[in-house]
């Protein structure tokens, strides 16, 4: 398999940054890590082991990213203003350095975002933020009301970047299409204690004539062994 290190100092969050990449051609795949993970804890967890006959045919190219949870919404100690502004700034870290260094890799047009547990916060919230750049976005046993970090604070750099509040008032034309193109999967476990995030995303994706699939997983189903079912699923291989 193909494996690929990178580094670099990101304008966008003016610190390094580092990155790897799995597999030479095929959709790319954009994975974020588990809250405050690093780029290789995908790897760690034997992850591209799960959908490696994809990479090593030449089906599926993956981007494993780092974090900066712990300079924004885990930030605790900063404004939640702040928090908001330091996530903005990881976003265009992605969209401006990472999605152009893939496609300097790689021309394929089609876009995936995944992600697990806080992850999958950052895997729909940027495919949501950007959605003529992705084809489909997966998040597993996720949260997507960030709220939840600043105590029911919010402003523009809160607003922006939390899904359950900007889909809700969505009105673009233009996005709207683009969303609605996407394909988005939402997977949780029953018993998940923030199933009620996945359920409500949902909902108001569907609200705006977003179409998505919420899948509901018995159990508990927030743990590795849970994910990499998930992934190998619904990367469009077996369970």
């Amino acid at each position: 398999m193909n494996r690929q290190y990178f580094k670099w100092h990101s304008p966008a969050l003016s610190r390094d940054m580092e990155l790897l990449v799995f597999g030479h051609a095929g959709a790319r795949l954009l994975i974020f890590p588990t809250s405050k993970g690093k780029f290789y804890e995908w790897e760690d967890r034997h992850m591209m082991d799960v959908v490696g006959d994809h990479i090593a045919a030449g089906a599926l190219q993956v981007y494993c990213v780092d974090s900066v949870d712990a300079e924004s919404w885990y930030n605790y100690g900063a404004h939640p203003g702040q928090r908001g502004y330091r996530q903005s700034q990881y976003f265009w870290h992605i969209v401006n350095e990472v999605l152009p260094l893939s496609n300097s890799l790689n021309s394929n047009p089609f876009l995936m975002s995944v992600g697990a547990s806080f992850g999958a916060y950052h895997a729909l919230a940027i495919a949501l933020k950007f959605p003529h750049l992705f084809g489909r976005a997966m998040g597993f046993s996720g949260i997507y009301d960030i709220k939840r970090f600043t105590s029911g604070y919010s402003d523009d750099n809160v607003y922006f970047n939390n899904p359950a509040d900007f889909i809700q008032n969505e009105n673009d034309p233009a996005r709207l299409a683009a969303l609605r193109r996407m394909d988005i999967i939402i997977a949780t476990g029953r018993d998940d204690r923030m199933r009620s995030d996945s359920e409500a995303l949902s909902a108001s994706l569907w609200s705006k004539g977003i179409g998505n699939a919420l899948r509901l997983w018995d159990g508990w189903s927030h743990d590795w062994p849970y994910w990499e079912r998930m992934l190998r699923l619904y990367i469009g291989g077996h369970d």
